[in-house]
């Protein structure tokens, strides 16, 4: 009797369904390693093109050091674009300081931003990665201000600047 009231407990355990699996973005298994983008080039051919950080976290999905990216404090209007292949991909007016130590945004400009599920550190999270080339980009997170209640936290060497004319 004891025996079946532990099975039954384990299995009412293991089948608990928490709320960080529920993520509205976060749905898919699949990563961005077999996608067809616009702009595809080797590794080498990158590697020329990018710095070494800009390769690290591009093209291998690394993160830089938090407090490091001089577009952290950067309060200029204009468009944040792939440091990869200059597809526009989040505005200034979207932009806010959410103390994490990396460039934050609640609002991708819609289409340029594409999403796939990560999970390297152990658990689920939305990575992003840029619609025309696939450079990583960061992460999203349900976190952040009104309108969307999204953080997007976006590697700055991932990003350059376009001022507004």
């Amino acid at each position: 009797m004891k025996i079946n009231i532990v099975i039954a407990l384990l299995v009412l355990f293991v089948s608990c369904k928490g709320n960080s699996q529920n993520k509205e973005k976060a749905t898919s298994t699949k990563t961005n390693d077999n996608k067809e983008f616009a702009v595809q080039k080797t590794n080498s051919e990158w590697k020329k093109e990018l710095t070494d950080a800009e390769y690290y976290v591009l093209r291998e999905a690394a993160t830089e050091n938090p407090f490091t990216s001089q577009l952290l404090k950067n309060k200029e209007k204009g468009t944040y674009v792939c440091a990869a292949c200059s597809t526009p991909l989040f505005k200034s007016s979207t932009k806010f300081d959410s103390g994490t130590g990396w460039p934050s945004f609640y609002e991708e400009i819609e289409g340029n931003v594409a999403y796939d599920v990560d999970y390297k550190i152990g658990y689920k999270r939305t990575e992003e990665h840029c619609a025309t080339c696939g450079g990583h980009l960061g992460h999203v997170f349900e976190d952040g201000p009104n309108p969307t209640g999204l953080r997007h936290c976006i590697n700055g060497v991932a990003l350059n600047f376009v001022p507004a004319e």
